[in-house]
């Protein structure tokens, strides 16, 4: 079958109770038999009669055992991720009018924090044993809601993607797979561990938590530099002393409002999900390939509730490149193998196609019994874009062929039409004062006529 279940359990073992200690008496003390005695003695031993006999030394008193101390109970394990959550917070608090800005505006959009906390109630549970197991700040555990409101197929203007917004290079350092088939920026598994990863680089390079997220949004290199023009200046070097964009400024405050939230739900008329304390879901490892559709439907899913789990596999098919993983909720793992094990068709149905220069797009599509509407559907091409030499389409796959997946590289990103502007940086004090200030920049380059202005992305590395 080519299957692994990944499953992990945690057992505790109970202290056992202390051997108690026996308590043993001496022997009792043997008669002294009695002799005949000879008549000189007998006087001496009538003398010896009338002499008081010896006071016995006192007998020390008997030793008694301390009783074992009763074996600790453990605490029972928590009934829902947050109390974990609210137990780790490690990170000290802010306060100030940016903190209850944002804290007015998540009470005032409770559609919008339930959508965001239904869906990070299918990560939370793997994300907080990760940042257990590194011993990290809890905080950390509500980034994604920051980031991207918990949405694993979230996508920026500045091309970061995923839960914990990676964009493609930084993505690329932290050992994030991205091809024509795969972006591990969307892989919940693979993203939590690099951002996770990322992070705790940025604070062993920083020293400090709030720099280390102020670097995740802004940028190492951004944040290095403002340090040492504060430095420069005799000015402290803290987070709230550096002079950065607006977003970056209230970066930190954004987190702490969700942390409010968390640990107060109902002073802001908000009603956490449920997350229950165990997995949501597993990891199934795949050496074959298969379709998206073929995969949901064997694990009796939706395909809108498949990809939302594994939207990393971002097109129709899986390709299994030495091992895959699908994510699966836990209790479609059994259903899903059953399912596969007793398929006798084709697990794939798609291959790819190159076009060529002298391909017409609409002839191709016919030749493959589809419309080009439906072909630029299935690969995720606008309607008004047009495909053109060279692009690599999926078509349906005839027969029972193998089919044609080679190896390919990630589309390459389009940058954006408009040139970016300047990013402005501002000095923000917690009383909600702004004053918009000169930013840190790199050191002066020699530039030219048609030299632009590069911004800084998310989580890039500088």
């Amino acid at each position: 079958m080519g299957l692994v279940v990944l499953v992990t359990a945690a057992c505790a073992d109970l202290p056992k109770d202390a051997p108690e200690t026996l308590n043993r008496s001496g022997p009792a003390a043997a008669p002294v038999p009695v002799s005949k005695q000879q008549p000189q003695a007998q006087a001496a031993a009538e003398a010896l009669a009338h002499t008081p006999p010896p006071v016995p030394a006192a007998a020390a008193p008997a030793q008694t055992s301390t009783p074992a101390p009763a074996a600790e109970v453990p605490p029972p394990p928590p009934i829902d991720v947050w109390q974990r959550i609210r137990a780790g917070f490690r990170l000290a608090n802010l306060d100030g009018v940016l903190v209850q800005r944002q804290e007015q505006w998540y009470a005032g959009n409770p559609d919008y924090v339930a959508r965001m906390l239904e869906r990070g109630s299918h990560f939370l549970y793997h994300v907080v044993e990760e940042i257990e197991k590194r011993r990290m700040p809890m905080e950390i555990a509500l980034l994604p809601m920051i980031e991207s409101a918990y949405n694993p197929q979230a996508y920026s203007r500045a091309h970061a993607s995923g839960m914990w917004q990676f964009i493609p290079s930084t993505g690329k350092n932290y050992g994030l797979r991205q091809n024509f088939w795969y972006d591990g920026r969307r892989d919940v598994l693979a993203a939590t561990g690099a951002a996770l990863d990322y992070l705790q680089k940025l604070h062993d390079q920083f020293g400090d938590w709030t720099l280390a997220l102020a670097a995740y949004n802004w940028g190492e290199g951004a944040v290095s530099r403002a340090i040492a023009r504060n430095q420069a200046r005799g000015l402290p070097a803290d987070y709230e002393s550096l002079a950065m964009p607006l977003e970056t400024r209230t970066y930190v405050p954004k987190l702490q409002a969700v942390k409010n939230i968390v640990a107060n739900p109902g002073q802001y008329g908000i009603t956490l999900a449920d997350v229950p304390n165990r997995p949501y879901f597993a990891a199934v490892s795949t050496r074959r390939h298969i379709d998206v559709q073929l995969a949901a439907t064997l694990a009796e899913m939706s395909l809108e509730d498949f990809r939302f789990l594994n939207p990393a596999h971002n097109k129709p098919v899986i390709k299994a490149d030495g091992t895959e993983s699908i994510v699966l909720p836990v209790a479609k793992v059994a259903v899903f193998e059953k399912n596969l094990d007793t398929h006798d068709s084709p697990l794939v149905s798609w291959q790819a196609y190159t076009m060529k220069r002298s391909d017409q797009p609409e002839k191709v599509a016919a030749k493959h019994g589809m419309t080009l509407a439906a072909l630029k559907a299935v690969n995720n091409i606008p309607g008004n874009k047009k495909i053109v030499a060279g692009q690599t389409l999926l078509v349906p796959l005839r027969g029972n062929a193998d089919p044609h997946l080679p190896d390919l590289p990630a589309p390459k990103v389009t940058p954006t039409r408009n040139q970016p502007r300047r990013a402005k940086c501002y000095q923000v004090s917690n009383s909600g004062a702004k004053k918009q200030v000169a930013c840190a920049h790199s050191p002066a380059k020699k530039k030219t006529a048609t030299a632009a202005a590069k911004p800084q992305a998310r989580a890039a590395g500088g």
